[in-house]
């Protein structure tokens, strides 16, 4: 709801005519936004009243103006009346394309989060993540629900979202969805862009999120330390499909790649570096941050081991790497046989570089963050 609407006619002299008269426009305020149109009316300067904001005598001119102007006034309310009834805020503009006529295109919220989407999708590969899509995804579906679960709508005018549209969403995704806070900030935040998207089109003028806050939760990251990595690296595994597992595991342990980074490893990833050594120059999937890592002599002989493997040799990959659902499979089914006590997932692999093999090793934080491609050392 609007606070302040405000209407004002005045003369503009600055266009005055060589026979003294100018034409009246009428400034609209509407919490303190103004704009003005034209009466498509002009008067002699010295016949107006300011004031009055009306044309001064008893002439039947004089009483011909004033009613078009008290006429053009209850216009302009009736037109501010129409739009209140279908809109929470009223602008200036929307007023204004109103009285002349012009039909502002609404721009809904979901139609937009469709198009952002759609764009990403054509950019996977090239610019983003295959996950970050999902994500977006995943967040774009939410959004939907919500506006069923609240409002009993499909889509809604962009410029109704504000600061308790926010708060409402984060409450359906904490109660309804069962998001953890850490889950439902980030789905928030992948929201905040498309509100920054609105914003910078010009759909919206306020932001929702000026007064919006929200942490992130600390999570303790999982990681393996020196003897469960001893543990990996000698337990007799019968299965070969699980050794490979292993080893492709225990490579990013030693190089902190993920697991779309290790995939797409090639030979020509490797070469020596200014230290005369062995090292691994590539670009983070996600961040397309540059990551130079020394290939240390574990994950070496890991590569050695694997280069005649069909796999790599029919794709040219560095490793034989199986999907992620497959990786993160067989290493729970790997924890259990090797009695490592926490739930293996392909992640903890950048984890354990991270803490065992580089802090632990007095590794400067600086230089563990730039080996695993994080554009911000609060990250790492």
């Amino acid at each position: 709801m609007n606070k302040t609407f405000n209407l004002l006619f005045y003369v503009k002299k600055s266009k005055i005519n060589s026979l003294g008269e100018a034409p009246v426009y009428l400034r609209i305020t509407i919490d303190g936004k103004i704009c003005e149109i034209s009466t498509k009316r002009s008067v002699h300067t010295t016949k107006w009243n300011s004031r009055a904001q009306r044309v001064v005598g008893s002439s039947e001119a004089a009483k011909s103006y004033n009613l078009y102007f008290k006429t053009f006034e209850q216009k302009v309310y009736d037109a501010y009346n129409t739009l209140l009834r279908t809109d929470e805020a009223v602008t200036c503009e929307m007023l204004k394309n109103k009285l002349i006529g012009k039909h502002e295109r609404v721009r809904t919220l979901i139609s937009i989060f469709k198009d952002h989407n759609d764009r990403m999708e054509k950019l996977v590969g090239i610019e983003f993540a295959k996950g970050t899509l999902t994500r977006y995804s995943t967040c774009l579906s939410h959004t939907q629900e919500f506006l069923l679960w609240k409002y009993n709508l499909s889509d809604i005018d962009i410029k109704k979202v504000d600061y308790t549209f926010l708060n409402d969403f984060e409450m359906f995704l904490r109660t309804e969805k069962k998001c953890n806070n850490n889950s439902a900030v980030k789905y928030v935040k992948n929201f905040g862009k498309i509100i920054r998207i609105s914003l910078a089109s010009g759909w919206i003028e306020k932001d929702p999120f000026i007064h919006y806050s929200s942490t992130f939760t600390e999570v303790t990251r999982a990681f393996l330390n020196e003897e469960e990595i001893d543990k990996l690296f000698k337990k007799d595994l019968k299965n070969e499909r699980l050794s490979q597992v292993r080893y492709i595991f225990l490579f990013s342990c030693f190089t902190g790649l993920a697991y779309i980074d290790t995939q797409k490893l090639t030979h020509q990833n490797i070469s020596a570096g200014l230290d005369g050594n062995k090292w691994i120059f590539t670009k983070r999937q996600k961040t397309k941050t540059t990551s130079n890592i020394p290939l240390l002599p574990e994950a070496e002989k890991i590569v050695e081991m694997y280069k005649n493997h069909p796999a790599c040799l029919n794709s040219g990959k560095l490793l034989p790497v199986l999907s992620n659902q497959k990786m993160n499979a067989y290493l729970k089914e790997i924890a259990d046989l090797c009695d490592i006590d926490k739930e293996l997932t392909y992640h903890i692999a950048r984890h354990t570089f991270a803490t065992t093999i580089t802090l632990a090793n007095g590794v400067p934080i600086e230089s563990v963050s730039k080996m695993l491609g994080h554009k911000n050392i609060k990250t790492t």
